[in-house]
């Protein structure tokens, strides 16, 4: 279609404005406006959301949907499941390109991450454990299980697979697909645990035995939900790190997957922790 030459030089004008915005460093009205809070609210902060083992970003869905809509910048953030160091200085690498406020939200194996990467990082303003590992100095994964006296038959149902590279001794770990259901996600529909079970990221053997570092929860402020018929973290382990990290606490009667079976209450306590 053939545009009048004035039209085309207002075009182009209009697109040289935009670049010259760019290179001066001056964002376009429309987003410049956007970042402005109105009379009387806060910047909303950036929730970053964690995901566990045998899991990925996309246990995130109903939750992060509900939030965008609410008007916070959402990431469901990817966790290599490589072991507790390498995993947490990603997601602390990560972290230094948001800027602004940050809530951190962390489910299970994902909780040891935000429990270390946020330490030291003064835009971390809130901790929030799903059924997650708020884990102390030195202690491993494997150790918080055993807290408050609790048990769990996760390690009994994993299947162990060579990974290429892995050190001596390592190895993805899997929960196996017949007891993933049942152990993982009880009170689910049955097709999407199965597809879950189907579909999950494998976490490296040693991420269940490797030290945790300084943890952020005792600088910062912190939450957690203890679901009370968890079959991987025991409720008795999760209770008893949510009392040491002085967390505001909430017990549901949920599955290891509270995000996906009790999404509004997951919501309400991330809201909370945003304000």
């Amino acid at each position: 279609m053939n545009r009048p030459r004035s039209t085309w030089m207002l075009v182009l004008a209009a697109a040289a404005a935009f670049a010259l915005a760019l290179v001066l460093g001056v964002a376009p009205a429309s987003t410049a406006e956007a970042k402005k809070p109105g009379n009387g609210e806060h910047v909303r902060p950036t929730l970053v959301l964690v995901h566990g083992a045998f899991a990925d970003s996309s246990g995130w869905q109903p939750v992060a949907t509900k939030l965008q809509k609410q008007g916070y910048p959402v990431i469901a953030f990817s966790n290599p499941l490589r072991g507790v160091g390498s995993d947490s200085q990603y997601l602390r690498d990560f972290l230094t390109t948001i800027e602004g406020p940050v809530v951190l939200v962390g489910h299970s194996y994902g909780g040891a991450l935000i429990t270390n990467a946020a330490t030291g990082n003064p835009n971390v303003k809130s901790l929030v454990y799903i059924a997650a590992y708020a884990v102390d100095e030195g202690e491993t994964v494997q150790a918080a299980n055993a807290l408050g006296g609790g048990h769990t038959d996760v390690v009994d149902n994993l299947v162990i697979r060579p990974f290429p590279g892995a050190s001596a001794g390592d190895a993805d770990a899997y929960i196996d697909p017949a007891a993933f259901p049942e152990l993982f996600a009880q009170d689910l529909p049955t097709k999407t645990a199965a597809f879950m079970a189907a579909s999950q990221r494998p976490a490296a053997f040693a991420s269940l035995v490797t030290p945790s570092g300084e943890p952020a929860w005792k600088t910062i402020p912190s939450w957690y939900m203890v679901a009370s018929q968890d079959r991987i973290i025991p409720p008795e382990a999760e209770r008893a790190m949510a009392a040491r990290a002085n967390a505001t606490t909430v017990e549901v009667d949920t599955s290891h997957v509270p995000m996906l079976s009790k999404p509004d209450a997951v919501i309400d306590m991330i809201t909370q922790a945003s304000k």
